[in-house]
């Protein structure tokens, strides 16, 4: 091992599905990391190869002496599932890394929470806030000022416009947009393609041009 991959910061990715790939994807790019292995709560992908990489395991490989000194990224699309294993995670006292592709756009200001993926030619503008373990998704752009809180995630080709606030656990859809100032609330759905022009109250099911609820969410949480 060379002085250069010494100073990389070691990493598990948790979760081998399609978004697992994704953020392996841009750990590799970015250069900075050492990714030790993946880990998977289906027992069937254990010992399988993953662009290289070994699936490990599950949960319990983290309570091997071998790993503690790794950073963990919850590799997980769903974001009540991506929120129960952080959440779990931080319990047992696991530090969470931020992987950001190189083709992304940081503005100055900008804030990015701990367990954070941002992905290839997305645009996160000044002074904006982002929460911990959100996926800012491949040619999402998030301008000034907003505010953008835990588990969120912006689907590709997803536009906020500026000082638009997404509340906690939200997703908004492929290719969604939102007017400047607009406030979108926790646990809230904005369906592909909708444009919303006014706020979304929590626990909304939003689809449409202009969007319209369609529904309540009901998620119990998760």
């Amino acid at each position: 091992m060379t002085a250069a991959e010494g100073a990389k910061n070691k990493l598990l990715i948790y979760g081998a599905g399609g978004h697992g790939r994704v953020v392996l994807d841009a750990a590799f790019a970015c250069g900075t990391f050492d990714v030790c292995g993946l880990l998977d709560d289906d027992p069937d992908t254990h010992g399988r190869q993953v662009h290289g990489v070994t699936v490990l395991g599950g949960r319990d490989v983290l309570e091997s002496s071998e790993f503690r000194s790794c950073r963990v990224i919850v590799g997980i699309g769903d974001s009540g599932a991506r929120r129960r294993i952080a959440e779990t995670l931080a319990r047992l006292g696991h530090e969470f890394a931020r992987v950001i592709h190189p083709s992304a756009m940081i503005g100055r200001g900008a804030e990015i929470g701990a367990g954070t993926v941002i992905l290839p030619m997305a645009v996160v503008h000044t002074d904006v806030r982002i929460g911990d373990h959100v996926i800012v998704n491949t040619a999402a752009t998030v301008d000034h000022d907003a505010v953008i809180g835990d588990f969120v995630h912006l689907s590709p080709g997803s536009h906020l416009g500026g000082e638009v606030h997404v509340g906690r656990n939200s997703h908004v859809g492929l290719g969604a947009s939102i007017v400047p100032g607009r406030r979108i609330g926790s646990e809230v759905v904005v369906g592909a393609g909708a444009a919303v022009i006014e706020d979304v109250p929590d626990g909304i099911i939003v689809a449409g041009v202009p969007a319209r609820a369609i529904r309540e969410e009901s998620r119990g949480g998760g």
